[in-house]
């Protein structure tokens, strides 16, 4: 790891990612503060491993000036918003996340209605209807305050450095990440995950737009860019972000293959469609997906089969709410 700069795994309380990862950059110092990438959730668990780890460096929280957050999900977010009541620190957020967090405001409660109205649309209205149902957490206001300062595309300077915010919208739509191109590092969230793909279009607020076509956009503009190492959110850091965006962008390919062979000849929601593909890397049966993990099956899927509209290979039709595909012959 570059001098200065920490990863910290922060532990998530569910059972699919077991950790978050934050980064405490004191390459950046600011006033002798140290900037955070990522806050983590805000859980009495991950607040004790951050305080361990400042331990660690012969810090403690209140050094913590500066928290940068790459995009909204509560994994990332809530405990930004926590510390910032703790110690004071700025608390930093994309903007293409304002209405999903004034959403939320209005709202007040967890569930991801965005991508809910996507699976209504999909033909999932059940399981729509069941995952609504289900224990989102709550909703504490205090953890969904807003930022101090809505990011664009802009460059941020802390002392003697610089972090150069990229918008990358596609897993969320006000995603960002953060590039050090003095120190050749990318701080990347959820955008490039070294070993999984990241669930796209998984939103709080309205669904809208293309959000599959958006992240292969995002993918491309990071190789604009002189490669970096890669600092992700979930997994280890490795050495070159352009050549994992290379291999996402290959897996997209693939996976749009397998969507329009899964469609067939004839009409299908994205339902159908996702029911006859295989998930994860050891290609599980849609069946044996929990409801959440069908959810997040669905949404993809119908961001897959958006593309191929998009391309010409694909035709889409609202019958009674509900989008229904047919491939172009």
């Amino acid at each position: 790891m570059q001098p200065g700069v920490h990863r910290v795994p922060l532990p998530l309380p569910n059972d699919g990612l077991h950790a978050v990862n934050v980064y405490l950059l004191e390459n950046l110092a600011d006033d002798n503060g140290i900037v955070m990438i990522d806050g983590g959730w805000a859980i009495p668990e991950a607040r004790k491993e951050l305080e361990a780890a400042m331990a660690a460096i012969g810090r403690d929280l209140g050094d913590i000036s500066h928290i940068l957050v790459t995009h909204i999900h509560r994994d990332h977010y809530t405990n930004a918003v926590e510390l910032r009541r703790l110690l004071g620190s700025r608390v930093y957020l994309g903007a293409g996340e304002r209405p999903g967090l004034e959403l939320l405001g209005r709202l007040r409660n967890s569930e991801p209605a965005g991508s809910l109205d996507v699976l209504r649309k999909a033909g999932a209205r059940e399981l729509a209807e069941r995952i609504r149902k289900m224990d989102h957490g709550g909703y504490d206001p205090a953890v969904w305050e807003a930022p101090d300062h809505w990011l664009g595309a802009e460059t941020l300077r802390f002392g003697d450095g610089a972090l150069r915010v990229i918008p990358t919208p596609g897993h969320t739509k006000g995603h960002v990440v953060f590039l050090d191109e003095q120190h050749g590092l990318l701080y990347a969230g959820d955008h490039v995950l070294p070993h999984i793909t990241p669930s796209i279009g998984f939103e709080l607020a309205e669904p809208g737009g293309r959000p599959l076509a958006d992240y292969l956009d995002s993918l491309r503009l990071i190789t604009r860019y002189g490669d970096a190492r890669l600092l992700p959110a979930h997994g280890p850091v490795t050495d070159s972000a352009h050549t994992r965006v290379a291999e996402l962008l290959t897996h997209h390919d693939n996976r749009l293959a397998q969507s329009l062979d899964a469609l067939g000849e004839g009409g299908l929601d994205a339902y159908a469609v996702a029911r006859k593909l295989g998930w994860t890397r050891r290609n599980v049966p849609f069946s044996e997906l929990n409801a959440f993990n069908q959810m997040l099956a669905i949404n993809e899927t119908a961001a897959h089969l958006d593309v191929l509209v998009l391309r010409d290979q694909v035709t889409v039709a609202s019958v009674d709410g509900i989008d229904q595909y047919t491939r172009v012959r």
